[in-house]
């Protein structure tokens, strides 16, 4: 089954929808912000085109800046 990502923008609104998904029993977690960038990057690395290499030389070059 899919899964719902919801930012509230307040702490009202936060409190209101942890409610209504109890009074639903619909099954929630409460993400700290490190958790959802953590789940963010790993989305990202998920998606990433692995068919191109940069060699060691562009690699180093980047590096040095």
């Amino acid at each position: 089954m899919s899964s719902i990502v919801v930012n509230p923008q307040s702490e009202e609104e936060f409190q209101f929808i942890s409610e209504l998904l109890k009074k639903l029993g619909v099954d929630s977690t409460v993400l700290s912000d490190e958790d959802a960038e953590d789940l963010g990057l790993s989305i990202l690395m998920k998606d990433v085109d692995r068919s191109d290499f940069a060699s060691e030389d562009e690699l180093m070059a980047k590096l040095k800046g």
